[in-house]
This record gives C-alpha cells, structure tokens and sequence, in this order.
C-alpha cells in the first residue's frame, strides 16, 4: 500500500473519530493562516524613466496539485479557479508583498497602490513597483537577478474547502487574502507558481528589443 493510501485510511479514520467534517481538518479552524508556496518565474525589470522595478510572480497556481503533509501524511492539495474572486473584491484588501513572511519586510502594499493582484487562468498573479532604495528590496532584487531565489508564496485563510471522498485530496474552493500576504521565499510547496523582477517597460521607441530580454528567472510552487 502506497504512502498515500495508508494516509488518506488514517486521516479518514482520525476524522471520524474526532467527529469532525472532513472540511474541518483543513480549513475548520476560520482565522487561522496558512502558507502555500510556489516555485515560479521571477522577473525583475527597470521602470522607465521613474527609477523604480517591476516585480511579476504568480504566487499561486490554481487547478494543478502540488504535494502537501498533515499529522497523517501526504495528499494533494489544489486551488480551485475563481477561489480569489471574492476576496481580490474587497474594496478595503489589505495585502502586502514580504520577504520570507515576514511582515517587518514589506516591500509593496496593496493599499499603497505598489502591489496589484489578478486571479489570471494560471493562478494569482503578482506585480509590484519597488523602491530600489528600500534596503529589502536592495537586498532580494541581485538574488532574483542571479537565480538564487526564485519561489513565492502566499499566506491566506481557507473560508471553503473539501475533502475528496477517499481523503486523499483537498480542494480550496474559497480563499482569503485580506491581511495575510504574498511572499518571496526560498522554497515553496507549489511547482508550478512563477515570480519575477523586471525594470520597468522601456520606452515606446525601444520597445521592439524587449522580446529578446527574456526572463531574468524562472521558478515554481503553490
């Protein structure tokens, strides 16, 4: 029996003995965050003629499994499409862009209008203008540069989901984002995310060479 298996009859049993949902075992308890993380793209490119960098990242994919653990073991976990509709709504969304979670390195915010976010058919989609006189983003900007980091994740409250029937898959059908984060991190859980740092479009007369730029880096994870 594979290690999966053996964990989805674990987690199944745990759950009914507990006499909780299978819901509850992932998402029940509302107001807790949660971290997923995804190996992605990274860009980082010059704004012209402001002296800032653009930031892109997907750091969420939605519709594709990645791997996760709980007390029992292994199973899948996927987000569903449309599972940040509700929250990326919100007239008040308060999200900011860190470093590594941490919410003392906050590079880009979204009620700043630095960080805008848009659930694309790939996932969450990340873009941000920083400061590169900012000592974080002076920090991270030649390591995405380099390839050194290259992952992104997000921390969120899951306000709907469900477990498969046989418990080995758990599906986030609703998403929270509203104070919790995006973040640049050195390894996530998803590999299929992407992120990247990229100056700023170059003028309209230069804008033919852009194609040959390519991406700076390129990563995955959710």
């Amino acid at each position: 029996m594979s290690m999966v298996k053996e964990a989805a009859l674990a987690r199944a049993a745990g759950i009914r003995q507990r006499g909780d949902r299978p819901s509850q075992r992932r998402n029940a308890e509302h107001g807790s965050t949660f971290r997923a993380s995804f190996s992605a793209r990274v860009e980082l490119r010059a704004k012209a003629d402001s002296g800032l960098l653009l930031f892109e990242g997907l750091a969420s994919a939605t519709e594709r499994a990645y791997d996760m653990w709980d007390m029992w073991g292994p199973y899948s976990e996927i987000v569903s499409a449309g599972a940040f509709a509700d929250t990326l709504a919100r007239a008040d969304l308060d999200v900011p862009l860190v470093l590594g979670h941490d919410q003392l390195r906050r590079i880009a915010r979204t009620t700043t209008g630095t960080l805008h976010l848009e659930e694309t058919p790939e996932g969450l989609r990340v873009s941000a203008e920083l400061d590169p006189a900012d000592p974080d983003v002076a920090y991270i900007a030649p390591k995405l540069r380099a390839g050194l980091i290259d992952e992104m994740s997000f921390a969120f409250r899951i306000e709907s989901g469900q477990w498969s029937p046989d418990y080995s898959e758990f599906r986030i059908n609703r998403a929270e984002l509203h104070r919790g984060d995006v973040a640049i991190v050195g390894f996530g859980a998803n590999p299929y995310t992407d992120a990247g740092l990229r100056s700023a479009p170059e003028p309209p007369q230069r804008a033919a060479v852009r194609p040959e730029m390519g991406r700076l880096l390129e990563f995955q994870r959710i």
